[in-house]
């Protein structure tokens, strides 16, 4: 039995297809399945159901494609902890979604170069979806995600949480209002971030809540434009307090909702099984230590 069987059989059970398999394992598709097969011959059982160009696991292949993973896993993380050489410089990978990436990652990295100079940190901005996979799938160390998430291969650690609260324009005709209640909302204009937000179903969530469905005027894919369109007045948007900056203070008043507060947990996500470099784990120490003292209305 040999490592490179074991990834052509998790290849074949994840695409279900040998040529799609193949193609992922960079190798032919004849010789794909000329190892599947001699490893099915070594092994006394069939792995797949050959169905046309469908191949879907046997009961003894689901049993054998569970282990061949972990085994996997603990081969990648032993070579991931032998290149782990305490004297040399460390390079993690840290993600984090785009209501978060520019606020706070900036602040982290500048503090880990004072506090941790072997620590080389590269960083990815992506939605939440692609950060999941990225950790699960070993291209990302550690990533900033907002709740609710669940994933049975991730560890999920809360470590803050801030409110949402409202923008609005100063030309806004809401904008001379000190205090707002949901049922002010109900019969505004929004701007939202893109669907793939966590923040916009964060918000679709909430006016479900309390009985309206926003109307959304415009759709955006990045804070810095969103925030623009609020200021020229053409809508209303909850945001985190974190975005909040004092170039806002011309075109923006931010308010919060009366009674009805929404607010938003923010985790840091890492792999369960995978091996935790010493470099990871020293930021992971670093972040929890920023944020335990974190005070999100001083920002």
């Amino acid at each position: 039995m040999e490592l490179h069987q074991l990834r052509y059989v998790l290849a074949v059970a994840e695409t279900g297809n040998f040529t799609r398999a193949a193609e992922a394992c960079f190798v032919s598709q004849p010789s794909l399945s000329q190892q599947v097969a001699k490893l099915e011959s070594e092994l006394g059982h069939r792995l797949f159901h050959r169905q046309g160009r469908r191949a879907l696991p046997t009961e003894a292949g689901t049993v054998f494609v569970d282990r061949a993973r972990r085994i996997l896993l603990e081969v990648d993380n032993a070579g991931r902890e032998i290149r782990d050489d305490p004297d040399l410089g460390r390079t993690i990978t840290i993600g984090a979604i785009p209501t978060v990436a520019p606020y706070l990652l900036p602040d982290l990295i500048k503090l880990c170069r004072a506090e941790l100079p072997n620590v080389r940190v590269h960083t990815r901005e992506a939605f939440l979806g692609d950060l999941v996979a990225g950790v699960a799938d070993g291209d990302l160390d550690l990533a900033l995600g907002a709740l609710p998430l669940e994933d049975s291969r991730l560890a999920i650690e809360p470590i803050f949480r801030e409110p949402l609260i409202l923008a609005v324009g100063r030309k806004h005709r809401l904008a001379s209002m000190r205090k707002f209640t949901t049922k002010d909302l109900a019969e505004q204009t929004f701007i939202m971030l893109g669907e793939s937000s966590t923040l916009t179903r964060q918000i679709h969530s909430f006016c479900g809540r309390h009985n309206f469905e926003p109307r959304i005027g415009h759709s955006c894919a990045q804070v810095s434009y969103l925030k623009h369109l609020v200021g020229l007045g053409l809508g209303i948007a909850i945001l985190p307090r974190l975005v909040q900056s004092p170039e806002d203070h011309e075109t923006i008043i931010y308010r919060e909702l009366t009674g009805a507060t929404p607010h938003r947990d923010i985790a840091v996500i890492r792999h369960l099984q995978r091996y935790q470099s010493r470099g990871t784990a020293q930021f992971l120490d670093l972040l929890r230590q920023q944020f335990r003292s974190f005070e999100q209305p001083n920002r």
